[in-house]
């Protein structure tokens, strides 16, 4: 891929653990800015249950249209752990030990602590590749353009460094945040037009409450520094005409 093509992203997040409200998903935030980092745009992110026919359904959806698909969670040792053998079968592979994932593990518990039950985090699709895990051992795989991660937040965001070589780019998505002391219906129509005349940029409007008072920070984003900058000067001109004052946030 060249740095002009348009690389992007799904997230699949998986566990009934998020859809209950019992955990909550933090994953996403931090795929997401990894992702914008290197030139990757979140297209879209799905939370589905720990249900095999709907990982199977939504992965080989997402796998068609996207570059990239991750998946956060269900690699685990427990029962309701299936994200491996539902990938498996979405790409019609054998599921099975993966022998180094397998010396990995061995390796990593003490005598007598490789169980059963840890023993079902080395079952994956066949030839896999592997995607270290640098804090609890348990690798991660990749199978074409879909990368499975652990859900455990600490661990997900240890593992990013290793696929940083795998994963190929377009230029970095650029932001810029311009926080000010008003409410989006003062800047509606303004912030309309300068979006009407800068299709080529990203442009959010998001309230917040700070020291007992009301704002609106205002998110550009583009991989394009130059178009940040026009957007920029245009939103500075007219929250001056309007005496708005800009805060820090």
């Amino acid at each position: 891929m060249t740095k002009e093509t348009k690389v992007n992203a799904a997230i699949l997040i998986i566990g009934n653990e998020i859809l209950s409200g019992r955990t909550q998903d933090t994953n996403t935030s931090t795929l997401a800015t990894w992702l914008n980092s290197i030139g990757v745009k979140v297209g879209e992110v799905r939370v589905i249950p720990d249900v095999e026919e709907t990982i199977i359904s939504t992965l080989n959806h997402l796998r068609n249209i996207y570059n990239y698909v991750f998946t956060t969670g269900g690699i685990g040792p427990t029962h309701d752990d299936i994200t491996a053998e539902s990938v498996s079968k979405a790409f019609g592979l054998k599921y099975e030990v993966h022998q180094e994932a397998y010396k990995i593990l061995e390796a990593y518990y003490k005598p007598g602590e490789f169980n059963k039950g840890r023993q079902k985090m080395v079952w994956m699709p066949a030839n896999a590749n592997l995607i270290l895990n640098p804090t609890s051992g348990a690798p991660g795989f990749n199978v074409e353009n879909v990368y499975c991660l652990p859900g455990v937040p600490s661990i997900l965001k240890s593992m990013l460094g290793g696929l940083k070589n795998d994963i190929v780019g377009g230029d970095p998505i650029i932001s810029k945040t311009i926080s000010l002391r008003t409410v989006e219906s003062e800047i509606a129509d303004s912030l309309t037009k300068v979006q009407n005349e800068n299709k080529d940029v990203e442009i959010g409007s998001y309230p917040f409450f700070q020291a007992g008072k009301l704002g609106v920070s205002i998110v550009l984003r583009s991989e394009n520094q130059s178009k940040i900058d026009e957007c920029n000067s245009k939103i500075l001109q007219f929250v001056n005409e309007k005496n708005i004052e800009i805060v820090e946030r």
